[in-house]
């Protein structure tokens, strides 16, 4: 039965790795696509942080709009004042994130300032009580991720307009990048 199911697997990841080698290009186009859009994100760090706070508004707004035509339409249900209350305040949310996105993007970085302290000094503590294999790595983590939310902390009102724009840029150029290399593995493994 083993075998069976390792020959599955083998055969699903040469099918998997057939199709990545047929559109290889497409996954490095992708791929610099991504990194440009990434490098343009970070040029236009305050921008980028609107929009993608108006963009996480609407999806909300939607949400919450769904939630309460779910509750009325199961108005019989016991859960239906808990479904209400979640899609009005998906909504309400929604709403003023797309309303003022630049005030919701200084408020959503103040709160990952804080998550970024909570966490770093969290696991600097916890790190350092447990001291399990390679636990510097560890406690490295926890050092950079705290003086992250510090130096967001100590530039806030004014990180509030760039932060989630940089992390966007950010994410976006590694994604982009992982997928270049993706598509040179590929081509050198087909060589």
């Amino acid at each position: 039965m083993a075998d069976i199911m390792n020959n599955n697997s083998v055969s699903w990841r040469l099918v998997g790795l057939a199709e990545l080698q047929r559109n290889r290009g497409w996954l490095f186009a992708l791929g610099i696509g991504l990194f440009i859009l990434g490098v343009i994100a970070i040029g236009a760090s305050a921008l980028t942080t609107i929009l993608s706070v108006f963009l996480l508004g609407c999806l909300l707004l939607a949400g919450g709009v769904v939630q309460i035509a779910h509750a009325f339409s199961a108005h019989r249900w016991s859960g239906f004042f808990i479904h209400l209350f979640v899609g009005i305040l998906y909504a309400i949310t929604g709403l003023l994130m797309t309303v003022n996105p630049a005030a919701a993007g200084i408020s959503i970085t103040l709160i990952m300032a804080i998550f970024f302290l909570a966490e770093g000094t969290f696991r600097i503590i916890a790190t350092l009580f447990a001291r399990f294999p390679h636990w510097g790595w560890q406690l490295l983590s926890g050092i950079v991720t705290f003086l992250l939310g510090m130096l967001i902390w100590s530039q806030w009102p004014l990180s509030g307009l760039s932060i989630i724009g940089i992390f966007v840029g950010v994410s976006m150029i590694f994604n982009g990048w992982g997928l270049v290399m993706l598509a040179v593995a590929l081509k050198k493994a087909v060589a």
